[in-house]
């Protein structure tokens, strides 16, 4: 028995992780347990992330996947276990912290500046990166206009990658959903991130939307080099641009591997189909 593709990539994406180099690990959880009061979110889970893979976290809702995520970039502290980024341990790091260090994040539900254009939403995303003053900037004078010029063309660049460029001046909150999940990965993208963590970029879009949305990962990841991990619900997607697929089920972790592997663990199976089937 196996699980049901729900929605194919583009053909563009057939067998595009063959051929990908994939590097050593980058990203080690070990053992992370992370409970609320009496209520446990994950227990004693452990998977890695190589250097340029994608690396999918799957599992029904409620498994403890943006939890995970959480922990990830510092948003939780997990009670036990260790999150280790290229030989570093987190320790008690906040999310500015772990952004510092190359960790980039988007969020299932949308938190984008409503009000203001599609520009200034990416180039939020320069923050980490602008060394001048806030005085400096004010006056955008000196060293600070040339800064802000450079972050600027930057951002125009991600505007280019993303196929966003007719709506550069437009609010964000004048979007539809699937164009405001693109901004919301030029924002991260902006931050020039090694490894990013995406938390279901492609929640309520339709076909095709879905389909450009996994174009665009695959370039960030061929074209940019970056290590992405994928929290996404459908299978098709995951199956399709997927190198290596963690399965969680009520904070546990039930199955790790290749997407065929995946596809055929009976554990994977129940947790998804159920025990009738």
């Amino acid at each position: 028995m196996t699980l049901d593709h729900s929605t194919p990539a583009t053909d563009a994406t057939a067998n595009a992780t063959a051929g990908r180099q994939i590097g050593d690990v980058i990203l080690d959880v070990q053992n992370i347990s992370l409970a609320f009061g009496g209520v446990k979110a994950l227990t004693d889970i452990s998977f890695n992330v190589r250097e340029h893979e994608i690396r999918a976290i799957i599992g029904p809702n409620g498994a403890g996947k943006s939890s995970m995520l959480n922990c990830i970039n510092g948003v939780y502290h997990p009670q036990q276990g260790t999150i280790t980024f290229r030989g570093q341990q987190f320790r008690d790091m906040n999310s500015r912290q772990v952004a510092e260090m190359g960790v980039a994040r988007t969020f299932q539900n949308l938190a984008l500046f409503k009000g203001m254009s599609v520009l200034d939403n990416i180039m939020s995303g320069r923050n980490l990166r602008i060394k001048s003053n806030l005085f400096l900037q004010a006056l955008r004078i000196g060293p600070a206009l040339r800064e802000e010029i450079a972050h600027r063309e930057h951002v125009e660049r991600i505007i280019d990658f993303l196929e966003i460029q007719a709506y550069r001046k437009t609010p964000v909150g004048q979007l539809p959903d699937g164009l405001q999940r693109r901004v919301d990965l030029g924002r991260a993208l902006a931050m020039e991130p090694q490894v990013l963590l995406l938390d279901e970029p492609m929640a309520g879009m339709n076909v095709e939307e879905k389909q450009d949305m996994c174009r665009f990962i695959l370039d960030v990841n061929e074209e940019f080099g970056t290590t992405v991990v994928l929290i996404e619900h459908d299978m098709g997607v995951v199956m399709d641009i997927s190198d290596r697929v963690v399965v969680l089920d009520y904070g546990k972790k039930i199955g790790d591997g290749s997407p065929e592997e995946v596809r055929n663990n009976e554990d994977v199976i129940r947790a998804y189909l159920g025990t009738s089937h």
